[in-house]
């Protein structure tokens, strides 16, 4: 049986304990970005391996995080309590003491070669660690919102969890806590303040946001809050006409107008899409006779929020966000895969060719204009403006004509390609006068997913 320490002792011997160093992020002078704290431009390109912690053993955790490292990620949202009446890892070690998350399991030191000493939390370490050494950071989910919803977690129960958790991760530098869990903020909202006061309180250095219910953003319930570093939104799961919310607010597929909301308050935050439709999840979630979500949608949410002004992109996976393996008995929301084969759908490979693309530019300049287009449209036919000074980057999800304004970017002539976001390759267009009106038009028929960047650059 294992032997239970005081929190605060091996509190104390986990936050001196060395680890990889990562610089730390910052938000932007622009107030719209990340950076690293040497002033290099940081765009979150994340996954969802939200239940890596119960999941997954030491050789399959070295497994995922170099098949998401090898593809381009850098932030992996994980939840640390996904249900606190069951908290507990692949190795039977138990988070908490009758269930009570002022309580965590503890014991003495930590030791990450013998299964018989470590625990559920230094498991949490050593994830945290590893990712580290591959330059990646761990945003901390630190118990999920139905958990707080149903009432089994407090408002002191609250203070008490998460004064543990910012004194243990407070000194690990690849950190990023993400408040909430797929829920409103006005449901236990006193909770959700609770914990993002008391970490930011005690952990001044690690960026803090809120991941909110599907179809909501956290700027609804706590922009002013001075422990919220960012935005986040999910766009959800639903597709157009599933999407009952009524109001301004019923924006279907449309994830960049979340962008545009949350933009547009005071004061500035960054902002991103935390949870679009997964690949290989059925639209809407629940009726597995639904068409399910591919590549194409995924990368449609990408360039929309991504080109639209926010700070980055989370990708996901049905199968591998829950880490459905051989020996499950059935999977959440008919995952067809197990997550070991699904880790390299096309999605997942495609997304660090949007990250190559921003950052190929300056960064910090870019901005979203639409007014650069002259044919845009709805829904699917939206078209997606950003530019500096010197570029600009023009998204069509179903391809067909661009019609743009010229003059938007300095120059008297522009040099125009085709950035394909499938590859990553370019395909040169031609070299343009910079006045006027013009129209582009990429290779194939006009069709869902046949989609394409045009990249103007000022000559």
């Amino acid at each position: 049986m294992k032997k239970i320490t005081t929190i605060i002792l091996v509190c104390v011997a986990i936050t001196c304990s060395s680890q990889t160093s990562l610089p730390l992020l910052k938000i932007s002078a622009n107030k719209r970005f990340f950076q690293t704290q040497d002033g290099k431009p940081f765009f979150w390109l994340g996954d969802t391996g939200w239940l890596l912690f119960v999941k997954l053993n030491r050789e399959e955790i070295i497994q995922y995080l170099d098949a998401r490292k090898a593809q381009g990620f850098n932030v992996i949202q994980v939840m640390v309590l996904h249900d606190v009446k069951r908290a507990v890892n692949k190795y039977g070690d138990s988070a908490l003491i009758n269930q009570n998350v002022e309580t965590p399991l503890l014991t003495p030191g930590s030791d990450f070669n013998d299964a018989e000493q470590y625990d559920f939390w230094d498991h949490v370490d050593y994830v945290i660690d590893e990712a580290a050494k591959r330059k990646m950071y761990i945003a901390l989910v630190p118990v999920w919102g139905s958990n707080v919803k149903s009432g089994w977690v407090t408002q002191l129960q609250a203070r008490k969890y998460a004064s543990f958790l910012a004194q243990r991760y407070k000194n690990k530098s690849n950190i990023i806590w993400l408040n909430g869990g797929d829920v409103n903020g006005m449901d236990s909202i006193e909770v959700w303040n609770e914990i993002g006061n008391t970490i930011k309180y005690i952990d001044t250095t690690h960026l803090i946001s809120f991941h909110p219910r599907g179809r909501t953003t956290s700027s609804r319930w706590f922009q002013k809050e001075s422990w919220l570093d960012f935005n986040m939104f999910q766009s959800g799961h639903r597709n157009y006409s599933q999407d009952t919310i009524i109001g301004e607010t019923q924006y279907g597929e449309d994830n960049w107008k979340y962008v545009k909301e949350d933009l547009a308050k005071q004061p500035l935050k960054p902002t991103l899409d935390g949870e679009p439709s997964y690949e290989g999840i059925p639209q809407g979630l629940h009726d597995t006779t639904q068409p399910y979500w591919t590549d194409k949608d995924v990368r449609r949410y990408a360039y929309w929020s991504v080109l639209s002004g926010s700070a980055g992109f989370t990708y996901g996976n049905n199968a591998v966000m829950q880490f459905y393996q051989a020996g499950d008995k059935g999977s959440a929301y008919g995952a067809k895969k197990f997550w070991q084969e699904a880790i390299k759908d096309k999605g997942a490979v495609q997304m660090q060719y949007l990250q190559k693309l921003v950052l190929s530019k300056p960064y910090f300049e870019r901005v979203n204009d639409e007014s650069m287009v002259i044919n845009n449209a709805k829904r699917y036919d939206r078209i997606i403006a950003a530019r500096g000074k010197n570029y600009a980057f023009i998204y069509t999800y179903r391809g067909g004509k661009i019609k743009l304004r010229m003059g938007k970017i300095e120059g008297k002539k522009v040099m125009a390609s085709w950035y394909n976001p499938r590859t990553g390759e370019y395909t040169a267009e031609g070299i343009y006068g910079n006045t006027g009106i013009k129209t582009f038009r990429p290779k194939g028929k006009k069709e869902d997913g046949n989609d394409w960047v045009l990249v103007l650059e000022s000559l």
